[in-house]
């Protein structure tokens, strides 16, 4: 199926189909998926670089607690350093190639905030977070895998993302992706640093593998 040609056909073909049947070579612009959203507040879905929609399920009560105590450790941290701000899962970010991706959690500069217009905060953010985490759990399938979720964390990378986190509750592992090269592996730390990139953040693991 080719590109629909305006956000009026791509709306009236969801009213057609309901939110979440969609057409496996569906392909939308930004635009087009930003209109689907607003007309689907219910629906739970991201874009990806080549148009693609891509449509995500709730996750369970374990995963929900646990990126609870991430938003809490993160809003901790920026009240105490007015030079960023946190958000949640429910927060798009259009990323330069075109996607529009979710973060569990992120933090983007104050400066870089404010920065953008009034309506480019309504929207979904025109740009990608300088941190990004994402908070993994191996027995999910499709968009909410690990290996979905490691290719959403090379996105943030080839972005402009400055550091981020995948965090793997069942393991006790983080990934750190860096802003460029291999991510790294990290197992049995009671504490996760972010270094100089982010002065004074530091998350408590355990914490957030309690839930």
């Amino acid at each position: 199926m080719t590109l629909i040609s305006s956000p009026a056909t791509s709306l009236a073909l969801f009213d057609a189909l309901g939110p979440l049947r969609l057409p496996t070579d569906l392909r939308l612009t930004p635009e087009q998926f930003e209109q689907v959203c607003a007309a689907n507040p219910e629906a739970v879905l991201e874009l990806a670089a080549d148009g693609q929609v891509i449509t995500m399920t709730p996750t369970g009560g374990e995963t929900g607690s646990r990126n609870g105590e991430l938003i809490l450790q993160l809003k901790l941290f920026t009240r105490g350093n007015r030079g960023w701000k946190v958000f949640d899962s429910s927060t798009g970010f259009r990323l330069p190639d075109g996607s529009v991706l979710s973060p569990d959690a992120s933090l983007l500069s104050q400066q870089r905030w404010e920065a953008l217009s009034a309506q480019e905060r309504r929207s979904f953010v025109p740009l990608c977070p300088d941190l990004v985490v994402e908070l993994a759990s191996p027995s999910d399938e499709g968009p909410r895998g690990l290996t979905a979720l490691r290719r959403k964390m090379a996105a943030y990378q080839t972005n402009g993302a400055r550091l981020g986190w995948l965090l793997l509750p069942d393991e006790c592992a983080v990934e750190v992706w860096p802003a460029s090269g291999e991510p790294q592996r990290l197992e049995q730390q009671e504490w996760l640093d972010a270094g100089s990139e982010f002065p004074g953040l530091r998350l408590e693991l355990a914490e957030i593998w309690a839930g």
